[in-house]
């Protein structure tokens, strides 16, 4: 097709969805604009933002397809070498992803053959390291969801196979994702979308310490205005329950720091925020309490009932790591006794959670078992809320003053020093 019959075909497409549907009418007017005068990076971001409210902006042609395919396939692939490629490929992905809300297309063929066109060897070289891993993070993303949809059990033979080519995918594309962080502008866009496939695959998958290891990072790429309200919540829902759950997660400040949870305040799981800030101040009386007032509720989530006693050592293990952070360096030699009425378990009990803490390494230090004392040498490095950040900054404010005091009688006394 000629440029001109390519210009042509798109106006007629454009005037016609404006005729056709008058609410968008000054929509796709802006879209008509922008293409007589040839601001191609004005024209994606306006399609990008089009297509991204699939609430509000899709519609069916007169023919009757999906708005948003006839768009890209009329308006947008035929000008694809002169737009941002990365923009082209988040288009592409939105395009994709209202199919399968289609019913002709629920069953995602259509929608994959979109992102995989893209893909193609003639096509990739010209997308650039960005665009293709956006692209193929999104085309294992919309693989995933079409299987959820489907209902098919993770053990068929199809779901197996659709399962091990996103994890191989996955697997070759953190490396690459590794080289972005600081050469591509558009970075946060791309590892967004990178792991919020590894996520939603190892949602589906397990184990949840791996599942919280990718969702923790999506949550740091993501802007959660994004998200619709259901995706927010169902979002801090997962975060928690693989927080608590999750083999080797003891850093719960990084979750209960994270805007995400404030999804849960004020309905029935808004629980598990008080959970997890319970844990992360190693409160471990606090953290029963709230468990016995939402026992019930807790009764309905299969992952806390089948690792309460997982759930329970690990509050324990951070009572102890809190209580040594809320000691001075100086003066972390703790007694056993000590240790046992702040954690909560008896006496007969302590060295085997401070044998646990050293063999996780939380912390690091000598236990004596005559003296029945652990002198405690470092303690993990953790995210902390804003009261324990008071604290240490108070710390280091007394930390000043003695370094100011050591200072001023070196002073005095270098003199006397020197001539002894």
């Amino acid at each position: 097709m000629s440029p001109v019959d390519t210009t042509v075909t798109a106006l007629e497409h454009l005037e016609s969805m404006s005729t056709l549907h008058p609410d968008l009418s000054e929509l796709y007017q802006n879209l008509v604009g922008l293409y007589q005068r040839k601001l191609w990076h004005q024209l994606t971001m306006s399609t990008l933002e089009f297509v991204s409210n699939p609430s509000a902006t899709l519609r069916t042609t007169a023919e009757g397809t999906n708005s948003y395919l006839a768009l890209f396939d009329k308006v947008i692939l035929p000008i694809d070498k002169k737009l941002n490629q990365l923009t082209l490929a988040r288009v592409a992905s939105a395009v994709a992803f209202s199919l399968i809300d289609d019913p002709p297309y629920a069953d995602g063929v259509a929608a994959r053959a979109i992102l995989e066109n893209l893909l193609e060897k003639k096509t990739r070289a010209r997308l650039g390291p960005s665009a293709a891993m956006h692209a193929e993070s999104r085309l294992g993303l919309l693989g995933l969801t079409v299987l959820a949809r489907s209902g098919e059990a993770l053990t068929t033979t199809s779901s197996v196979e659709a399962l091990e080519a996103t994890k191989s995918s996955i697997n070759k594309n953190r490396s690459v994702l590794a080289e972005l962080a600081d050469t591509e502008s558009e970075a946060a866009v791309v590892h967004s979308a990178f792991y919020e496939t590894a996520m939603t695959y190892r949602k589906a998958v397990g184990p949840p310490e791996a599942y919280y290891r990718e969702a923790i990072q999506y949550v740091a790429y993501t802007s959660l205005s994004d998200l619709s309200e259901e995706a927010r919540y169902s979002l801090a829902t997962d975060l928690s329950l693989a927080a608590l759950t999750g083999e080797g997660v003891f850093n719960f400040g990084e979750v209960v720091t994270a805007q995400a949870l404030q999804c849960l305040e004020g309905t029935d799981l808004s629980y598990l925020g008080e959970l997890l800030s319970a844990g992360a101040r190693g409160d471990v009386l606090g953290f029963q309490r709230v468990a016995d007032a939402h026992a019930a509720a807790i009764q309905l989530q299969p992952s806390l009932v089948s690792r309460a006693e997982a759930v329970k050592e690990k509050i324990t293990l951070l009572a102890l790591v809190n209580m040594i952070f809320e000691r001075p360096s100086l003066e972390r030699t703790l007694s056993f006794e000590d240790i046992s009425d702040r954690v909560a378990v008896p006496l007969d009990q302590v060295e085997w959670v401070i044998m646990r803490a050293l063999s996780l390494k939380l912390i690091k230090g000598t236990m004596d078992q005559v003296e029945q004392t652990v002198d405690v040498t470092w303690v993990m490095p953790r995210v902390l809320d804003n009261k324990q950040m008071s604290e240490l900054a108070s710390r280091f404010g007394e930390w000043a003053v003695k370094v100011s005091k050591t200072q001023e009688y070196m002073l005095e006394h270098t003199g006397a020093l020197l001539n002894q």
